[in-house]
Formats: C-alpha cells, structure tokens, sequence
C-alpha cells in the first residue's frame, strides 16, 4: 500500500490544496455565518465555485461532458482528502454533487437526466436524498413508514422525512419509499422516487437547528404528492440497491475528507505545541503533549492506509463491504480524537470562535451518525466476518 500521493495526480492535488488553503480558509468567518440566510455569505460562495471554474477546479470528479474533470475514481479519493480541510470547501469546488449525479446518470430516464443532470453539475441547485424519518430508528431502514402507491400513471407519496440535507437549495429530492406490499421480501419493498420541490402536496416543515448550526437539515412532509410513473430511479424493489451503490464511495469520500480535517487539526496542534510556553519550556517538551502528537499521528496514518484499501477494493470491482463498515467507525473516531486532542492543546483558546477547531469539533460529532451510525456498522462487519469464519471451516460436501 502506497502512503503517498501517487505522483500523476500530485499537481492537480496541490492546485486545489492550495485553492483551500488560500481562498476557503480566509472566507470562513463570512461563511460560517451561512450560505442561506446571510447574504454576504451567499456571494462569497458563488465567487469562490466561480473561481473554482475559472481555474479548472470545478467538479472534479463529475464527466467531463457534463461540465466536470472527468477523474477516476481513485484519483478523486486523493483530491477529497485535501477538499475535506475546510467545510465549505466541498461547495466551493462542486464536489457535494457528486453521488447524486451517480445515482441520475445510472437509474434516471432520460427525461429528468436531461432536466437536471448539467445544471446540478453546474452546481446551480444543491442535490437532496431523503431517507431518514422521525418516527422510527432510521439505523434499521427497513421500518421506513414513507410510501409512494400507483395510481395510474402517477405516484402518490405520502411520508414524513427529516435530516433531508441541502433541501433548500434544491430542485428536486429523491426520497426512499416503500412501495411493495407486505408479503414480498424487505429488502426488495422499497424504491426511490424524484419528487420536485414545486410538486403540491411536497412542504418544507424547517431547517433543523443542529449544534448550534444552520446548515440546511430540513424536515419534510409529502402529503399526497403526485409525480409522474417515470419518476422512479430504477425499477420498483431496487431503492436498497440504488443506496449501496450510492453511499459505499459516498463513505469512502467521507473518509478521505475526515482525513483532511484531522491532518488540519494535527497541523494547527504541533504548531501551538512548538509556540506556547509554559512552566518554562514550549508545551511541545511536555510528555502528555509528545504522547497526544504520536497518538494522532498514528491513528491519521492507519486510518488512511484503512481507506484507500478500501477505495482500491472497490475500484477493483469488489463490494468492500467490511472494508468500507471498518473504515466508517475508524474514521469517525480518528477525526474525533485529532480535533479533541488539538482543543486541548490550545486550552481556553481552542474552544474560542477564534480558532477553527471548535466548529471543526461539532461536526466531527456527526461523523459517528450519518451514513449510519457506528453500532450499525460494527454489527454489520462482525456478521460478516464470523461468517467468513464459519464458511472456511466448514467442510466440503462432495
């Protein structure tokens, strides 16, 4: 396994390194105040994607034909971990976009392909799946109570959903629903249908406060919402499917950018380390302090060396089911720990809005929640790997 950077994309890597560090960084006290209700906000973001655009740096792992860079998969795994150093980043340079223009491009017919695909691209609207609901524990997705039935050639769905991300800016959300009845299997009872946010019956109940944040997490309701038969992605039973495929790289780019936040939390601890005095020596003479730096250092190496198995598992074809459940509880609590260790070097400072660890820091705490919580994961993977065990114990039957 390689740690680092293979060389061919290196260049690109530091072009939009240095696009982070240069123009992102700068502009988040504007930013954070956020993007949909401040208005000096909302324009610095669209000069920064515009910038991003004038440099080459837009979308880069969206097709070229449809406006983007064109890279491969694993190449842009690299380029995530250095856009994963600033929030904003991921809208600044329309890589937010990216599973859901997946989904379109494989499971859309060709009329909401033509309708959406280049302008969400262009990032001229936000992308929203809905999944989660109030109602039951969204960890077991299999309880899911929204539903769409057939009538005639129109879906009606009818549902409550909340935790629907990027629901404001939106143009359509494509929401997972149950539409088989009782007595087929689960895990082939569930779709997923567009539903445009200007389809009567479709309401934006409010942006869900979140740890102090306004970041456009939105509930939902679906009240006799009617869109058209071809709405669906896919065929009927395949919205399980259709979530594997989206949210197994989803979680790897996750991964990748969590990496991104750790290594901007490590930088920013070893610099207060090397700069701050105390008892009469700079805190990085401390042994407490030596063994924080070692421990983070460790974890961001192994948790890195983690994703891209599972990135190069998947590229090679594989489901990289285990691989893909391990590095989700890694990741989640190696970012956790770098961004907590470097509050504490800081002390009262770290936890100030004068640094960036403390915002960093709530939003690590997501990390052990969406795209399922580490308890889901874990049982997952271990099911897995004992039967694995099971499987190469038992003997063959001839």
């Amino acid at each position: 396994m390689e740690l680092p950077v293979p060389e061919h994309i290196r260049p690109l890597r530091d072009r939009v390194l240095r696009f982070v560090e240069d123009r992102v960084y700068p502009a988040e006290p504007v930013l954070n105040r956020g993007v949909h209700n401040d208005g000096e906000a909302h324009e610095l973001m669209k000069r920064l994607q515009q910038e991003a655009k004038d440099e080459g740096l837009w979308a880069l792992g969206h097709p070229k034909e449809l406006g983007g860079g064109g890279l491969p998969f694993l190449d842009y795994v690299y380029i995530n971990e250095v856009v994963g150093m600033a929030h904003h980043a991921i809208w600044a340079l329309g890589t937010h976009t990216h599973q859901d223009s997946l989904m379109l491009r494989r499971h859309a017919t060709a009329e909401w392909q033509e309708k959406y695909l280049a302008p969400l691209v262009a990032g001229e609207f936000s992308q929203c799946f809905s999944m989660t609901e109030p109602d039951v524990a969204s960890s077991d997705p299999k309880q899911l109570q929204t539903t769409a039935v057939l009538d005639g050639d129109e879906w009606v769905v009818d549902g409550h959903k909340w935790f629907a991300s990027e629901a404001l800016d939106a143009r359509y959300v494509v929401v997972m629903v149950r539409t088989e009845p009782d007595e087929v299997p689960i895990h082939q009872a569930f779709s997923m249908v567009i539903v445009p946010v200007d389809t009567p019956g479709f309401e934006i109940v409010r942006d869900i406060p979140v740890m102090g944040m306004d970041e456009g997490h939105c509930e939902l309701r679906f009240n006799s919402a009617r869109v058209p038969a071809t709405s669906m992605l896919g065929q009927r039973g395949q919205g399980f499917t259709i979530a594997q495929e989206r949210l197994g790289p989803g979680r790897i780019f996750h991964c990748m950018r969590w990496l991104g936040q750790a290594q901007r939390a490590y930088d920013l601890m070893c610099e207060r380390a090397l700069t701050r005095v105390a008892f009469g020596s700079p805190l990085s003479d401390k042994q407490l302090i030596q063994k924080m730096i070692f421990d983070t250092a460790a974890e961001i190496r192994a948790s890195r060396l983690l994703t891209l198995d599972a990135a190069r598992t998947l590229d090679a074809g594989g489901s990289a089911r285990v691989e893909i459940g391990i590095i989700k509880v890694v990741g989640a609590s190696m970012v956790h720990n770098a961004i907590d260790r470097a509050i504490q070097v800081f002390g009262a400072a770290g936890v100030s809005g004068d640094f960036p660890l403390e915002r960093m820091y709530r939003l690590a705490r997501f990390a052990r929640i969406y795209d399922g919580p580490d308890e889901t994961h874990i049982a997952t993977v271990s099911r897995l790997l004992l039967k694995q065990h099971r499987d190469a114990r038992r003997p063959v039957v001839s």
